[in-house]
């Protein structure tokens, strides 16, 4: 009855939407566990965030590769490469994105600056699900 109830092209693209942000959670919070070592290593916040990303990335391409988008066809390793990178790319656009509108909202606009990284997951999180999905994880010939 699930299976049946999954079938549903409007259920299935939500069921994606939400799988999406079960892998998103746990990018979050592989970002700052990395990020909290690097900085107990003595890094630089920028470059400890930058390390945060670039592992969570790992982790984001996995599970959106394997559980989100993927359509269980086999790839090479030349193709997995292209594809991190092109996830890498995206969660790197969302990220400058999201620096972006925290000045918007904060320096421009007054957003109080708790207010406004909860503000910006309501534009970045489905920015970064279509990238994703119609870029990164595209099928076809031209992926």
């Amino acid at each position: 009855m699930i299976q049946k109830w999954l079938e549903n092209p409007t259920v299935a693209k939500l069921w994606q939407f939400v799988k999406f942000g079960i892998v998103g959670v746990s990018n979050t919070a592989i970002s700052l566990c990395v990020y909290e070592i690097c900085i107990h290593l003595g890094l630089h916040y920028v470059l400890a965030n930058g390390i945060g990303l670039v592992v969570s990335v790992i982790n984001a391409y996995y599970w959106n590769n394997r559980c989100v988008f993927g359509d269980g066809e086999k790839k090479t390793f030349a193709q997995h490469v292209k594809t991190y990178f092109k996830s890498l790319a995206a969660y790197g656009g969302t990220f400058v994105l999201d620096s972006l509108l925290l000045i918007l909202w904060v320096e421009v606009i007054g957003i109080p600056e708790a207010l406004a990284p909860i503000l910006n997951l309501c534009i970045t999180i489905p920015v970064n699900f279509l990238v994703n999905k119609y870029w990164t994880f595209r099928k076809g010939k031209n992926r």
